[in-house]
């Protein structure tokens, strides 16, 4: 519905068999969403080709979760577990714990706040588990054991997901209010054509897309193709969006003039470091690469010598 691309659907469950690509035009911008086949119980195992369809997923940028509203709430639970015990973290972010491997030392344990789940003893115990006898601990957050698992393990994806209840008109209003009052969860119906340009601002708001104008010198700025960051891939400032141009052309960069929300004023000169918003308009003004001997009268550098021991005396006159 959303990229006008066939994908087969019928009244019963696990229609799709293999992954489907289309490709959503919204704000100027192309998306990529894949159709995968369902998932079942055991999935993180195997079971069902789970693991190939898990893959996919753990390379995105966002997960929608599409559910049926006319069934229990048991689904959204299993597919949950199925996806965190092969190492996907669902709307969490990476716990605030620093942890590094030392050849010698023993363990330093410090904590910046009171640890109410776990104390010095177990994280020497779990170290141990996991044959560490020298390393770094410094917990920034009242953290759990799982979250220092996740840390020692170091291959887990922390994912944006987006709980999708399909199938709204079937159900009772009621219940459908209170599915849409749930945190992370967009209603629609496909069928009936409901609420999808809501369910598209969701995924634009949590992908947390960056577009960026480009602006030529002396002319007016290209409206039509912007070059889209996001924080998760790479990162929103300067010197990404030249890297996302050119890798090269980081070292021509002399300055940068910013337009738009990101800026104080209009337009402001900005380093490689500044932070861009949506919609801001950049023009890179390059490095003039000096000519040699200079122009003229006005030469870039002298070709006297340094210091004065060094200069030639001038013959002396005939006379």
């Amino acid at each position: 519905m959303l990229t006008g691309t066939h994908s087969e659907a019928a009244s019963y469950e696990f229609t799709t068999l293999t992954c489907i690509p289309g490709i959503i035009h919204y704000n100027d911008t192309k998306i990529q969403l894949l159709d995968l086949p369902g998932i079942i119980e055991g999935a993180s195992e195997g079971k069902g080709r789970g693991r190939q369809v898990i893959a996919v997923a753990k390379s995105s940028d966002l997960v929608l979760m599409v559910l049926d509203a006319s069934k229990s709430e048991g689904h959204r639970q299993i597919l949950t577990r199925e996806l965190e015990s092969v190492g996907l973290r669902l709307n969490k972010r990476p716990p605030q714990i620093y942890f590094k491997k030392k050849k010698t030392g023993g363990i330093s344990f410090n904590s910046t706040l009171p640890l109410t789940h776990v104390d010095e003893k177990l994280c020497y115990q779990i170290l141990h588990e996991y044959k560490i006898h020298n390393a770094e601990l410094l917990f920034r957050e009242d953290a759990t054991v799982d979250d220092l698992i996740d840390v020692i393990e170091g291959n887990r994806k922390y994912i944006k997901c987006v709980y999708v209840y399909n199938k709204i008109d079937v159900i009772g209003i009621d219940d459908v209010d209170k599915l849409a009052r749930r945190p992370n969860s967009v209603v629609i119906s496909c069928n009936l054509k409901l609420n999808l340009d809501r369910l598209l601002s969701k995924m634009w708001e949590e992908m947390g897309l960056v577009r960026v104008y480009t602006k030529p010198q002396g002319q007016q700025p290209d409206f039509s193709d912007p070059v889209v960051l996001s924080a998760d891939r790479g990162g929103c400032t300067v010197e990404d969006f030249c890297n996302h141009i050119h890798r090269n052309l980081i070292k021509d960069v002399k300055y940068v003039l910013v337009w738009g929300t990101s800026a104080r004023h209009y337009p402001q000169h900005c380093g490689l470091g500044h932070v861009l918003q949506d919609e801001d308009v950049v023009q890179i003004v390059k490095k003039k690469e000096k000519e040699e001997g200079g122009r003229g009268r006005f030469k870039s550098h002298s070709t006297a010598p340094a210091r004065i021991s060094d200069r030639q005396k001038k013959a002396p006159l005939k006379t």
